[in-house]
């Protein structure tokens, strides 16, 4: 992902979550992915998914039984 689709996908996830502390990083060596980070914290992995001259953005977010406590 480049630095624009990066900004895109960060303003929107901000608006939608209505949360000016998300933040989308780059990941080192990869191009289809980056991380989403939320008030510093690691939160999920966005994936670029390219198919037949559409793009979509996956968001993906695991959440631990732990957390949960």
């Amino acid at each position: 992902m480049n630095n624009s689709e990066l900004e895109k996908v960060e303003s929107y996830l901000r608006r939608k979550f209505n949360n000016p502390k998300v933040v989308i990083e780059g990941r080192e060596n990869k191009e289809d992915s980056a991380e989403v980070m939320l008030d510093g914290e690691f939160i999920g992995v966005i994936f670029k998914d390219e198919d037949e001259g559409e793009i979509s953005y996956d968001f993906h977010m695991s959440i631990l039984q732990i957390d949960l406590e």
